[in-house]
């Protein structure tokens, strides 16, 4: 990966977490590694727990953020999540949803994962 995209996903990656905690959300965790995969974001507020996948883009010629996430990269989230589940059980009990933070020229998207 070339540092300019690095530097691109490591600024959106912050503005997520950020964006979150101002939505009254407390960040558990940011690329950490669990079940053989990463996870961006985790957060909480009360009893529900997200899993938040970051995708940024420089331009549209790189098309749309959200089109980066298929069924496969949604897999990986999930398996990742059932790592960090079983490293945190006291989170178990919790409503658990995911979604993906599309970064777009400074503005976030979040679209909620099926």
């Amino acid at each position: 990966m070339r540092s300019s995209t690095r530097a691109l996903g490591t600024e959106a990656e912050k503005r997520v977490r950020r964006y979150y905690l101002l939505r009254g959300y407390r960040v558990l965790a940011a690329n950490v590694r669990a079940g053989g995969n990463e996870l961006d974001v985790v957060v909480r507020r009360g009893r529900r727990v997200v899993f938040v996948e970051v995708k940024s883009r420089s331009g549209e010629r790189f098309g749309d953020p959200l089109e980066a996430v298929g069924p496969e990269k949604a897999r990986r989230l999930r398996r990742a999540a059932e790592g960090f589940l079983a490293r945190n059980p006291e989170l178990l009990e919790l409503e658990i949803a995911f979604e993906v933070a599309a970064v777009r020229k400074g503005r976030i998207e979040r679209v909620a994962l099926i």
